[in-house]
């Protein structure tokens, strides 16, 4: 039982995945985006290839808890998304993952070239973790 995390940036989608018994999540990669059926055909083959049962998509929201203008264009990528690869889909609250991610790769010395480059991929380890710990103790 393998849960796929997912951070959709404008620039990037970070990818994080579970272990097979869901406690721990590591990141898998940043995809660069091109196109909306690029991205999605790339994150179905990821699904395949590690059997997916689940995923975990951060939303963005304000500091206020309302939502933020990108998560219209995350709901539409989803749900096209949902439609090919039929598993369901969990929202998660992704208030400050980045931010904590950047302090993370900061304390760890990790040059800003470095940083940008596993941002994305640290924040959806972080979105995933937060969502995995939650049903821990559900």
């Amino acid at each position: 039982m393998k849960i796929l995390g997912l951070d959709i940036g404008e620039k990037r989608i970070g990818i994080a995945i579970s272990d097979g018994l869901g406690i721990t999540a590591q990141g898998l990669k940043t995809v660069k985006r091109s196109s909306a059926d690029k991205d999605r055909k790339e994150i179905e083959e990821i699904i395949k290839e590690y059997k997916c049962t689940k995923l975990i998509v951060g939303y963005p929201r304000r500091t206020d808890g309302t939502l933020g203008p990108e998560t219209n264009k995350i709901t539409s990528f989803i749900e096209a998304l949902k439609e090919s690869v039929k598993l369901p889909v969990v929202f998660w609250d992704e208030r400050f993952t980045t931010i904590m991610a950047e302090r993370t790769l900061i304390e760890a010395d990790i040059s800003r070239t470095k940083r940008r480059k596993v941002i994305d991929k640290m924040a959806a380890v972080l979105i995933l973790q937060n969502y995995l710990d939650s049903v821990a103790h559900a």
